[in-house]
């Protein structure tokens, strides 16, 4: 297959006016062959003309896609060929422009959730209880405990006024630290929501073996919580933005904004990757600092950008870079707010 830059296919999904539908869709179930799947998979997505990414692992599949609308009841049909596809929900984006990914890969994992956990030690099947919208803005009026199981720049743009946040980069990270922070409330009615649902399927089986005897989860996720809340008249209590991994970086679930950017302090809610090949600092920037330091999050990662390519790739190669630029941080997902004033 010929190889094809990265900025070419995404300048080409731009120019695009081709309607696309984006579409994530997750199931555990055992694999058992999983070369053998993803061949299946590949072949029938590039026949659709999907675009995206998923995860393929032992214990299942989980993808983040988008399709050309046309094609919507195709996919469903061709994933009906296997016996535990058949009938697999998906969840359809809040704000589509069918810009969300510009080519398609599928990765075989270890797990299609990167979540630490040693799966053999306890019952992944023994999720919580499934709750709508309508039932779980309803245990949230009742005073149940909400825990947003998504990582902290997740949760930075958008959340549930009541719930419980953690300050960790990764699900590894968050789902031990979402139990310490609630290990004395093991009676108390519990409620576990993240993006689409997948986490809290893990999460919930996990709480449930750690003692929690009232565990529930937001079917659906966020994604599904909006559609249903607008389908249903209700009350939507997700204040924000919803981030999600593709080229968008986030859809609206209200038109509150709960963050402000990180060079500016002025309100906003637009994650941008520093430009920097050699930091991609995940960061809330607006508009106007976006146009002053051209997508970059620091004045040198400025200055690097703006060197012929030669010359920042040699920088790349012998790291001379890096001691004034935030790829030296511990994690690149969290910003030294202190240092990124400019």
């Amino acid at each position: 297959m010929k190889f094809i830059p990265r900025e070419v296919l995404k300048s080409q999904m731009q120019a695009s006016t081709d309607k696309r539908t984006t579409i994530s869709f997750y199931k555990y179930f055992n694999i058992t062959d999983l070369q053998a799947f993803k061949d299946w998979l590949m072949q029938g997505f590039a026949d659709l003309k999907v675009l995206g990414r998923t995860y393929v692992a032992y214990e299942g599949i989980n993808a983040q896609i988008s399709v050309p609308s046309e094609s919507v009841k195709d996919l469903h049909t061709f994933l009906q060929q296997n016996d535990n596809l058949k009938n697999i929900p998906f969840k359809i984006a809040v704000e589509d422009d069918g810009k969300s990914f510009y080519k398609l890969t599928i990765k075989i994992r270890d797990k299609v959730v990167a979540d630490g956990l040693e799966d053999a030690s306890f019952d992944t099947q023994n999720v919580g209880n499934h709750l709508s919208a309508a039932e779980f803005n309803k245990a949230i009026d009742e005073g149940a405990i909400v825990i947003d199981m998504r990582n902290h720049y997740e949760t930075e743009v958008g959340l549930f006024d009541s719930a419980l946040t953690i300050d960790g980069d990764t699900f590894r990270e968050v789902l031990p630290a979402a139990l310490k922070m609630v290990e004395n409330k093991k009676g108390e009615k519990i409620l576990l929501y993240c993006t689409g649902g997948i986490r809290c399927e893990k999460a919930s089986a996990y709480f449930k073996h750690k003692g929690f005897n009232d565990v529930n989860q937001l079917h659906g996720g966020i994604i599904d919580y909006k559609h249903q809340c607008e389908k249903e008249g209700l009350e939507i209590k997700f204040k924000g933005k919803n981030f999600v991994f593709d080229e968008r970086l986030g859809e609206k679930i209200t038109s509150d904004v709960i963050s402000q950017c990180h060079q500016c302090d002025q309100p906003c809610d637009q994650h941008t990757n520093c430009a920097n090949d050699d930091c991609h600092l995940l960061f809330i920037q607006c508009q106007t600092c976006k146009e002053k330091f051209n997508n970059c999050c620091t004045k040198k990662c400025h200055e690097i950008t703006s060197l012929p390519i030669e010359k920042q790739r040699e920088l790349r190669r012998t790291g001379k870079d890096k001691q004034d630029c935030l790829a030296v941080y511990k994690s690149r997902l969290r910003p030294k707010l202190n240092e990124l004033k400019v």
